[in-house]
This record gives C-alpha cells, structure tokens and sequence, in this order.
C-alpha cells in the first residue's frame, strides 16, 4: 500500500470518528440542556421533543452526508454557479417581510406553510466554499491581477456579507468572510491586494460594530459587564458563570444549573457554557481538541489534493467549521463580544447541523477520490 493511500484512507477514518463523536457531544448536550424547558412547556408534550428533534435532523445529515461522500466532488463545479444564485436567492427572500421569520430581533428564518424553518445563511456557507473553490481554480495565475481576480472576488463577497448584515447576523458574516479569504489566499492571492483587503475588512468590521446600537452595547458589555449585570451584561456574566462552576470535571452530566433558564440559548448558541459546567474543564478541553482534530484532517485532505479545485474547497470547508467553532467557544469564555452563532455538529439546529455534515461529506469525497488516484498510481 502506497503512502499517500495510507495517508487518505487515515484521513476518512479520522475524520468520521472526530464526527461521530461530536454528534454524541451534541446529541448529549442537546438533551441536556433542554429537557428542563421542554418539561415545562406543555406545547412540547414531553421532556424529549429537542431531542427527537435533533435525532431526527441528524439523521438526515448522516444520510446527506452519505451522500456526499459517495458523489465525485469534482460534479458540484458544474453545480457551482446554480448553488450560488439559490444561496443568494435565499438570502434576499429570507429579508421579505411575511416571508422571514423574525426571532430575537433578526431575520433569518424561512418558514414555509408546515415546513420546519430553515436558515439561508447556513446554506450560504456551503454556496461559498462551492463557489469560490470553484471560480478562484478556473482563474489560476490571473487571480493576482487586480481587475481580473481581487475586485471580481470582492464585490461578489460584499453582495454576500451585504445581505446577511441586513438580517441581521454579524456571526456567520465572519464566518463567510473567513471561508472566502482562506480560499483566496491560497488561491494564490495577491499579497498587496491580500493586506489591502485585511485592512479595508476590519475597517468594515469596526463601522459595522459600532454603527448597529445592539452591537455597541454587546462591546460596552463585552469591556466592563458588571457595569449593567442584569442588563446588556447578562449574556457573559451567566456564560462566565457556567464555565467556571463546572471546575476540573465539571458537576456531572444533567447536573447544570445555568440551563434553568439563566443562560441564554443554551442548546444553541451558549451550548459550550453547559459542556463547561457539566463535563468540567476536561470535557471542554476534549472538544476543542475534536475540533482541532477536524481542522487537522481538513487541511491534510487540502494537502494531499491533486486539483486546485478539491485543495481550495478542502481549504474552505475546513476552515468554515474551525473558524465557527472558535468564534463560538471564544464568545462564551469572553474572549470576543457576544454574537449569536451555532456550534458546528453539537449546537440544536437542524440547518446547521445538516450543512455541516454535507460539508463533511465534501471533505470524505475528496480524501476518497486522492486515495482512489494513489490507488490507480500504484497499479
């Protein structure tokens, strides 16, 4: 058996068991956290509704993903521009009124007669990595050139950040952002245009911050929360004191007391704080080392890639899911203000939790198709 084989068969079996483990954490964690409100809710009928819940959606992402594996990665550049136009078709319908759901002050759910909610922005992620992979390897060298490659690529992402800003939704706005430029930049960016872009994004970035109110208050609260701890403080002071209470193993598992209803959206967005609290420091530190285990494998398969179209979406999808999930940590141990985002395979969701695993599912059909090319190269 060649090495490269070797390597890219290593790569699946890696990369299924970090998945199937972070499904279990949050599938756990899902239950966990939600029990107490569905018991106390009658419109749910029982303390297992999110759960059933949760089961069932990754059950149609394991199917999807599946899927995806099992699909030349190389068909979606034909798809590419399709997927796209729908991501941004979603993105400008979800922003219709009578249309988009409104949900703590945002707007970024469609809901369609009977049919769960769904969230274009998820969507958008998975139409960005397809697309620029896609659009940046078409262009090879010529990506250097400033009309032809870096303008192109920033008025296309700006329509993109532009619609999901709108929602609004400064979380998966980074995410988008972050997913593009990795692409970019390994493309073979142009570094002037590069550092150029970099200080025009966070000039953005700080215009975006403190031209939103709710967003000037998150960063009053994020520098000094004890300044208002029933108010604007509230979100990390109760994030703080979930982490903390947990300790080295945490108080046990269903044992957390933040979930009654003192930290907010704790099956999804603050659902790290409830891992801290009941699996402790040690059972925080396991899943953030899952997720570097993720990235690893992502950026191995990037590595070992034989195409610049499979390199560039490899490049993407591993970088979409790191940066999420430590968007998402970062936020709930204070170390960036507050912004509501989901993290990737544990977070209750049914869009994110799909996405996710298809994006997976890209990254198998990739490391297959390199260990079935060493495979041919050996024979």
């Amino acid at each position: 058996m060649s090495t490269v084989y070797a390597r890219a068969r290593s790569n699946e079996t890696l990369l299924l068991t970090v998945t199937a483990a972070l499904l279990l954490v949050g599938i756990t964690m899902v239950y966990s956290s939600t029990f107490v409100i569905a018991h106390n809710n009658p419109a749910y009928g029982n303390e297992s509704y999110f759960l059933a819940r949760q089961l069932g959606w990754a059950a149609l992402g394991v199917a999807a993903m599946v899927v995806a594996a099992r699909i030349d990665y190389r068909h979606w550049r034909r798809l590419s521009v399709g997927v796209f136009v729908l991501a941004l078709a979603g993105l400008v319908v979800v922003l219709v009124p009578h249309l988009g759901r409104t949900e703590f002050g945002a707007q970024r759910w469609l809901a369609v007669g009977p049919l769960p909610a769904f969230q274009p922005s998820e969507f958008a992620k998975l139409a960005v990595a397809v697309y620029f992979a896609d659009w940046l390897s078409r262009k090879g060298h010529r990506v250097r050139d400033l009309a032809y490659g870096t303008l192109p690529f920033a008025i296309v992402l700006g329509v993109v950040v532009g619609l999901v800003l709108l929602q609004p939704d400064l979380g998966t706005t980074l995410v988008l952002v972050a997913i593009a430029v990795a692409i970019y930049f390994t493309g073979g960016a142009n570094l002037l245009h590069f550092v150029a872009g970099v200080g025009i994004g966070l000039a953005g970035l700080y215009v975006a911050v403190t031209g939103a109110g709710y967003r000037s208050q998150r960063l009053a609260a994020f520098l000094d929360p004890e300044s208002d701890p029933l108010g604007i403080g509230w979100h990390i002071i109760q994030a703080q004191i979930a982490l903390g209470s947990g300790g080295l193993f945490g108080r046990g598992l269903g044992a957390s007391r933040q979930k009654f209803y003192y930290l907010p959206s704790a099956p999804t967005d603050t659902i790290f704080a409830i891992i801290g609290e009941e699996l402790g420091f040690i059972g925080a530190v396991v899943v953030i080392l899952l997720f570097a285990l993720l990235a690893y494998c992502g950026a191995r398969i990037a590595l070992q890639s034989r195409d610049a179209f499979g390199m560039l979406l490899a490049t993407g999808i591993a970088t979409w899911l790191t940066v999420q999930a430590l968007i998402n940590v970062a936020v709930v141990a204070g170390v960036l203000p507050f912004t509501g985002i989901p993290l990737p395979l544990v977070s209750l969701g049914g869009s994110s939790l799909v996405i996710s695993l298809v994006a997976v599912g890209l990254l198998l059909s990739i490391d297959r198709q390199n260990a079935a090319r060493a495979r041919r190269a050996q024979e």
